[in-house]
């Protein structure tokens, strides 16, 4: 899954409840103090610890109305700030926390996730009366609909629908979304099953994807998938209408189906959400619609949000961060003062920041190993809010992850954090001039800017070239994601879709994957990998984690594909008028799903 500042879908992040995270480092960030690092381990294993299987809920907790946050009020309008527009509209297109978050609002899918406030998540049904039922061994899958769901047009959807919003994600035009089911069904060269998206004559067959009738939606896999339910709970596969599609306009005006619809979108400038008439909660289990809208305001930096949110005056008190953080410069500011600190959600976040090779044009292994070396994650990290901002990364596996060892550091990350230059000279000491001359993309942003120096910096000091080149950051992934992009290196990251280690390594480096819009942003295609993927997929969980190790360490060490700089944390800062806020395990945001405000 990507986030604005990194790439993960909407999905199980199993990071720490607000208030419970022991927030780690010292407050410069030089990673040489001691302390720092056992608390950092030990936050670490907490993350760990609450990397758990998620539970799959019956009818009756997939039954709503959810359940009412204390104190709830109704009315009102929340601001929201962010610093970039909403990356995707489309569900299909759907895999950056924006857009992700603000899917709970408006979309929903057959199954969702809930949240018990403590750190615990489980998949119940969001359209579908349950989690879902499996049998022959987890090969077939079968949904039925709840009664009264409704788009905000007041269309019923059926299971036509649902079969329409899988096949749809076959067609070309959708490109940024996920692609696990579309694989699971049909292959990795799945659009050759269905090049037209189901939008003509030619459907996929019901021995593949069923709907017997209009409430009944039967998924039939070669293997065994166990995941399914969590798959679909992604916001890449909430319901589009077939009566509404629109193709590619729909990015701009889709049809909502949850609590919130859009009435106004000036890219890039607001977007207003205001109550769809048509939801209703008797069929909802996880989302309230407490507030009469959002207004989102689009262009506001990290710190102007900061400073506005910090003074919580006027209508200020009603606003709140969307997926942006605390400005890196303000966090004494705020954790400072306790009530300006009360007015926080804090959580370790379960993503890996990569600085990416481009292994189409960063061709040689020295090269990429002595970048490795030479990264300053200490520099990256102050930039991010030191000790509120992450943990020097050691691999490509967050503390979050099954599978996850501590003291795998083949790149001795966690002794130098602030970067190993003379390893890093000595690896580029007769690499040609040439060769290390590297184009490095950035995103036209605040917390881009910081990082743009801290690479530059630290390259530089190695031997390396940079030439930076700015990308705008509501596009950022959709550029690096282009197969023929004119970049060397860029700066990325990734986080579990559930806790597996194959929604991280299958994503990332499946040689399979390579395509434009695909998550494999270094064009990785090692057989050694494929062949290492294709065995852990089909292993029992324990068997598998050996084999997912293996292929981390091979991906590692004798590849190179990605750097690993830090593992991320989260603060987050909402108004004094914003109720119900609490940390979301789910999404690692604010939980939108509960916010109302104390006085409307």
């Amino acid at each position: 899954m990507k986030t604005l500042n990194t790439r993960t879908a909407r999905a199980i992040v199993v990071a720490l409840a607000a208030g419970s995270l022991a927030l780690t480092g010292c407050s410069k960030n030089t990673g040489g103090d001691s302390d720092a690092k056992e608390k950092a381990k030990k936050d670490q294993k907490n993350a760990a610890a609450q990397s758990a299987a998620v539970n799959y809920g019956d009818a009756a907790a997939s039954t709503g109305p959810a359940a009412e946050v204390p104190g709830a009020r109704p009315g009102g309008t929340v601001t929201v700030y962010q610093e970039s527009g909403i990356s995707h509209l489309d569900p299909g297109q759907v895999y950056v926390s924006d857009a992700g978050q603000l899917s709970n609002l408006i979309f929903r899918g057959l199954t969702n996730f809930s949240e018990d406030g403590k750190g615990g998540v489980s998949v119940v049904g969001d359209l579908a009366t349950d989690s879902g039922k499996s049998t022959e061994g987890g090969k077939v899958w079968t949904f039925t609909l709840k009664d009264g769901v409704k788009d905000q047009n007041g269309n019923v959807i059926t299971s036509k629908d649902v079969r329409h919003t899988i096949e749809r994600t076959y067609a070309k035009f959708l490109f940024d979304g996920p692609t696990y089911i579309q694989n699971w069904l049909s292959g990795a060269k799945y659009r050759d099953a269905l090049p037209d998206g189901g939008y003509g004559d030619k459907h996929l067959p019901d021995s593949v994807l069923a709907t017997p009738d209009d409430k009944t939606i039967v998924f039939k896999f070669d293997k065994p998938r166990p995941d399914l339910p969590q798959t679909l709970a992604m916001p890449g596969y909430s319901i589009v209408p077939e009566k509404t599609d629109t193709k590619e306009k729909y990015d701009k005006a889709p049809v909502a189906l949850g609590p919130y619809k859009i009435s106004e979108n000036k890219t890039g400038k607001s977007l207003k959400l205001v109550k769809n008439t048509n939801w209703d909660p008797k069929t909802d289990s996880v989302r309230h619609q407490y507030v009469d809208g959002f207004n989102f305001q689009f262009g506001v930096t990290e710190s102007t949000q900061t400073k506005r949110l910090i003074a919580d005056q006027g209508g200020d008190k009603s606003a709140m961060q969307f997926t942006g953080s605390v400005d890196s410069t303000q966090i004494q500011d705020v954790v400072g003062d306790a009530k300006v600190n009360a007015r926080t959600i804090k959580g370790y976040q379960p993503y890996v920041q990569v600085l990416s090779f481009n292994l189409d044009r960063v061709k040689n292994k020295k090269v990429r190993d002595a970048i490795t070396y030479a990264a300053n994650s200490s520099s990256l990290i102050a930039g991010e809010g030191g000790q509120y901002g992450g943990d020097v990364a050691a691999n490509l596996f967050a503390p979050t992850l099954p599978g996850y060892e501590a003291d795998y550091d083949p790149y001795g990350r966690l002794k130098t954090p602030k970067g190993n230059l003379a390893k890093a000279k000595e690896l580029l000491k007769d690499v040609p001039a040439a060769e290390k001359k590297l184009v490095f993309a950035y995103a036209n942003s605040e917390s881009g800017q910081k990082r743009k120096v801290a690479i530059e910096d630290a390259l530089g000091a190695a031997g390396i070239d940079v030439v930076a080149k700015e990308i705008d950051a509501a596009s950022y992934y959709q550029t690096i994601g282009k197969l023929d992009n004119p970049y060397d290196i860029y700066i990325s990251g990734w986080g579990q879709d559930w806790p597996s280690p194959a929604t991280v390594v299958t994503p990332i480096y499946d040689g399979d994957q390579v395509a434009d819009g695909s998550a494999n942003y270094s064009h990785i295609k090692d057989p050694k990998v494929q062949e290492l993927i294709a065995k852990a997929l089909t292993q029992e969980p324990t068997e598998a984690a050996a084999t997912w190790r293996e292929a981390h360490h091979y991906i590692l060490e004798k590849v190179n594909p990605s750097a690993p700089l830090w593992y991320t944390k989260q603060i987050q800062l909402f108004g004094s008028n914003i109720g119900g806020a609490r940390y979301s395990t789910e999404s690692s945001y604010l939980d939108i799903t509960r916010v109302f405000l104390k006085q409307p």
